[in-house]
């Protein structure tokens, strides 16, 4: 454990590239009440859509989550898709420059149409052609300048025209000559075409589907198969991924490695391969062997498939899951999936930064995916009070989880004065948390004055089903109204306890002290 540890330490700043074929994912959520009239199909009346990353971009997403130090070399069109893949790829931290546009075919978007997250229907919008002799010439040239200084690289193959045979060839020849390890997340019967890598990651149904019909049923099986792939396609490793049961590493001239994994509630497979593929070559990168790599991923792997939708991994879970005890390296991650029967356990606590918030919405698509009616309520919870306690126990009967946004510190003097908080944010967190009705603690607000204060940017990422606000308002008096009625949300005014106030409280402990 303790050379994994430091594995993943070392992945911060390692260089790895990207080739592959990057697509947008859009999912449209909403709900179906009827049937057309038109045809017998359901109508989706649509609340809300997100997009994100796809294919060859889900890898980078994972390698954005590793810390690493990544740059990809993809191929879009010249469309408005293209410039949202060149936008997603910067919010994630990295330079687009790589990006080839090819005015022939358009950017691939994949859509997924779901009602309570049950998918109705997905659309794909591709040309598979292969480049032109011209875009051709573009990637080479792009990819000449990506490879400078890199440690691994990832092809991310799905079938959509980039990875050609002459580019395959051609970059395959130069990582050998640099001494780069090649990692390929495989597309096809025909592995021959990844001739010289250092190691492909088929499934078993790829894996299988490459032999003919080899068996892959068993660790003999998945040997056999895998030693085949080897022999005859000239490829250096195979690591065959083999969903519950774990993973295998079979390299020419090794023994073969069989890692297990424990088992786990899955609630989504997409883009698990992405994750499995990064977290290896991000390994390589920062000095792994590949069983070392291998083992890395095999967690990561087992990680995200606990998480709705293709969400990356990041360094943080999988050094929670290394340091976990007496080596169950999911523990963490299985508890924060359960269903929490006993409310007397700790809420999770989410402060304010992207990544936090970013794992505080995995969670509330977790809930929602089982079902779950999932409320939100804000506020400052300085000092905590009957009213408070009495106010949030009647939101948590009304929803199945509660998320609290919190506001920070910089927040609360802004709208109460300097003198506030009287607790601090970390404290406040720890309480609230603490209580049987919250189930998840999120901190926002204003870092100066002048900024938005309100919980607006909170809610349009987590999507609440209910927004929970306590007072004698209406609907139209409070500001986060519009956001939550955009998104397809419900607000619902809650009574407060009179006679119990933050402000009451400091008021009397002041007049008692004097």
């Amino acid at each position: 454990m303790k050379n994994l540890q430091n594995i993943l330490e070392n992945m911060k700043g390692a260089p790895v590239l990207v080739v592959g074929d990057i697509m947008l994912d859009r999912f449209v959520y909403g709900h179906v009440d009827r049937i057309s009239p038109e045809s017998p199909v359901p109508v989706l009346a649509v609340k809300n859509e997100e997009r994100m990353l796809g294919g060859a971009g889900n890898a980078l997403a994972n390698l954005a989550g590793l810390g690493v130090d990544a740059r990809i070399v993809a191929v879009t069109g010249d469309d408005d898709e293209g410039v949202l893949v060149k936008q997603e790829i910067e919010k994630l931290g990295y330079d687009a420059a790589h990006i080839v546009s090819d005015q022939s075919r358009p950017t691939t978007v994949k859509s997924r149409y779901l009602a309570r997250h049950q998918q109705l229907l997905r659309t794909d919008f591709e040309h598979k052609t292969p480049l032109s002799d011209a875009v051709a010439k573009q990637v080479q040239e792009a990819l000449q300048k990506a490879m400078d200084g890199a440690k691994a690289i990832i092809l991310s193959d799905y079938g959509k025209g980039l990875l050609t045979k002459d580019i395959l060839a051609g970059l395959i020849k130069d990582a050998r000559a640099n001494n780069i390890p090649v990692i390929v997340d495989p597309k096809g019967q025909d592995f021959s075409i990844y001739e010289g890598v250092t190691a492909v990651t088929p499934n078993k149904k790829e894996l299988a589907d490459a032999t003919k019909g080899h068996p892959t049923g068993t660790d003999e099986e998945v040997e056999q198969a895998a030693n085949q792939v080897i022999d005859e396609c000239g490829i250096q490793a195979v690591i065959a991924t083999r969903s519950s049961d774990g993973m295998s590493v079979i390299e020419k001239g090794e023994p073969p490695t069989h890692l297990r994994t424990i088992d786990i509630e899955v609630f989504d497979v997409s883009g698990a391969g992405d994750t499995v593929i990064a977290t290896i070559a991000a390994s390589m990168a920062a000095g792994a062997t590949l069983v070392e790599a291998a083992s890395l991923a095999n967690i990561a792997g087992s990680i995200v498939v606990t998480k709705v939708g293709t969400a990356p991994i990041r360094a943080h879970e999988l050094a929670q899951a290394l340091q976990s005890d007496q080596g169950d390296v999911l523990t963490k991650v299985k508890q924060k999936t359960e269903d929490r029967a006993d409310r007397a356990r700790k809420g999770d606590v989410f402060t304010h930064d992207d990544e936090a918030w970013s794992e505080a919405a995995e969670q509330v698509r977790r809930w929602r995916a089982r079902g779950l009616k999932v409320g939100f309520t804000n506020g400052c919870f300085d000092i905590l009070h009957f009213g408070h306690v009495s106010y949030l126990n009647n939101t948590r009967d009304h929803c199945d989880r509660l998320v609290l946004g919190m506001n920070t510190d910089s927040a609360v003097s802004i709208l109460k004065g300097p003198e506030r908080p009287v607790h601090d944010e970390q404290s406040r967190a720890a309480v609230l948390a603490a209580l049987g009705s919250v189930d998840m603690v999120v901190m926002f607000g204003a870092r100066k004055e002048g900024d938005d204060n309100t919980a607006n940017e909170l809610l349009e990422l987590l999507k609440p089903d209910i927004y929970f606000k306590g007072g004698d308002y209406t609907e139209d008096q409070i500001p986060e109204t519009p956001t939550v009625k955009a998104y397809g949300g419900e607000v619902n005014v809650m009574p407060v306890y009179e006679g119990h106030s933050t402000t009451s409280s400091i008021a009397k402990m002041k007049d008692e002290a004097a």
